[in-house]
């Protein structure tokens, strides 16, 4: 039986050694840059625009894309791609006004966290651990999805139980995260990267081609039971659905794996390159894997689980010949990879540095705890991944609302208005997370989605306290401000 496997997909098993290869290379790579915190956190901020650019969509754009975000338009309908839409418009958002002025304070104060840089520009080491803790936990529930989404697709592809298949990506991430840290990590997203917009690219054309081409979906008002799926508010609230969207997207601007990503470039030189290299990538992946749960109506029937929709598709030769099957494997398990590296190691680096490793500033010792971190995060999230609470969307929709209500206010506002302290940031993070909790144990999120009311009270108080107590009086904060 296995010889019979390996006969039928010999070509994901060469690509599978050769990407395996690539990675080790790169890990052995980051070890020798990774020996200081600055090392192996941000990569001695020596990188450039196009490394970076592919790095910032390669990570957003997880097998929580491929898998989860693609499938659900078989649910949610056309209006769904108001989200890829959303995603686009904030990632250059993210890069005009985000990414400028973080390079340059973080370079300015010595940040390699966003706790780090946090806490300087609050002036407040309590700001520094309730932002390393909603991270840390936040960072684990999208762990947690992004591994369900790798267990589905191995669980299919290889016929072996999902258990088996998240373990399975357990060794696989955490062998080079560990060893190479930031560098290892956004080298290998180039090749991830570019693996993940040809499979993107294809999935695209073989899928619809087998639905009966691009143009189908304008058959689907006239079969009653599917018309729902080209109304704006047919089958869920268009604005719960923007809400869910909002949610998603702007994790562009404040997720700290984004974030951190800018802590890497080397100079404003980089900014401007890297901005229209994120801004392709996102537009190409998120608008060829969107409508793909809208062709999948004319190829499945009665899809209970919308996240088995890709992986199906892949794994039914009718509609993507075996080969490109194989391809399309192992350019999903990059988009795995992509997004696991990333979320593991600034878990880890914030829990190293932002919360235990707090009383201790040795960057070997903080190196090593980050390492550790990276091994028991993948661990306790691949063991919750196991029987996990809720769907990829769902579990992903939720983390990227706690970090926008958390930092919207406090990134956004605190890079661009010098009003702003310890006091305005606690309360934007303390009564954000009541609001969205609040809102989901009321029941209130089928009208309007929680991240709406959640935002605007997290974002109101701190604008409220701000404007009415002084600025952090640090001088190094406030010079900044007048450059």
């Amino acid at each position: 039986m296995i010889g019979s496997w390996l006969g039928q997909h010999w070509f994901a098993v060469a690509l599978a050694v050769v990407y395996t290869s690539f990675l080790l290379a790169h890990a052995r790579l980051g070890l020798r840059a990774g020996k200081t915190a600055a090392g192996f956190f941000i990569g001695n901020r020596g990188l450039g625009g196009a490394v970076i650019g592919v790095s910032f969509y390669a990570t957003f754009a997880s097998t929580n894309s491929y898998v989860g975000l693609a499938g659900k338009s078989y649910e949610y309908g056309l209006p769904w791609l108001t989200m890829a839409a959303l995603m686009v418009v904030f990632c250059w958002l993210s890069w005009r006004i985000v990414a400028p002025r973080m390079r340059r304070f973080a370079a300015a104060w010595g940040s390699l966290t966003v706790p780090d840089f946090l806490a300087v520009r609050f002036g407040s080491d309590r700001v520094r651990v309730a932002a390393a803790a909603v991270i840390v936990f936040s960072c684990l529930l999208y762990l947690i999805a992004v591994f369900k989404g790798a267990g589905n697709l191995l669980q299919v592809f290889l016929g072996i139980p999902y258990q088996l298949a998240v373990i399975v990506t357990l060794g696989l991430i955490v062998m080079y995260t560990m060893l190479g840290g930031f560098v290892s990590v956004v080298r290998t997203d180039v090749l991830q990267g570019a693996l993940m917009v040809v499979g993107s690219i294809l999935l695209f054309y073989f899928i619809t081609s087998a639905a009966g081409g691009v143009g189908v979906i304008a058959e689907l008002p006239d079969e009653p039971s599917r018309a729902h799926l080209v109304e704006l508010n047919g089958a869920i609230p268009f604005v719960v659905l923007i809400g869910i969207a909002l949610a998603g997207s702007l994790k562009l601007l404040v997720d700290p794996r984004q974030v951190t990503r800018f802590y890497g470039l080397k100079d404003e030189h980089s900014v401007r390159v890297g901005i229209w290299v994120a801004v392709v990538g996102i537009l190409v992946i998120q608008f060829c894997l969107f409508p793909l749960g809208l062709y999948a109506h004319f190829l499945l029937d009665g899809v209970t689980d919308t996240d088995l929709v890709v992986p199906t598709l892949v794994n039914d030769s009718s509609v993507i010949p075996p080969l490109v099957g194989d391809f399309l494997v192992i350019a999903i398990l990059a988009a795995a990879m992509s997004s696991l590296d990333s979320v593991l190691l600034v878990a880890a680096s914030v829990a190293s540095r932002d919360l235990w490793g707090r009383w201790s500033r040795q960057g070997g010792g903080v190196v090593r705890g980050a390492r550790v971190g990276v091994a028991g995060f993948a661990v306790v999230a691949a063991v919750v991944a196991l029987n996990p609470p809720g769907g990829i969307v769902e579990i992903t929709i939720f983390s990227g609302s706690l970090f926008a209500v958390c930092f919207v206010p406090t990134i956004l506002l605190g890079l661009h208005w010098r009003r702003g302290n310890e006091t305005a940031a606690l309360t934007a993070f303390g009564l954000g997370i009541a609001v969205l909790l609040g809102w989901l144990v009321v029941g209130l999120g089928d009208l309007v989605h929680e991240v709406f009311p959640a935002l605007t009270a997290s974002t109101l108080a701190y604008v409220v306290i701000a404007a009415r107590s002084d600025p952090v009086p640090d001088h190094e904060v406030q010079g900044l401000f007048k450059e």
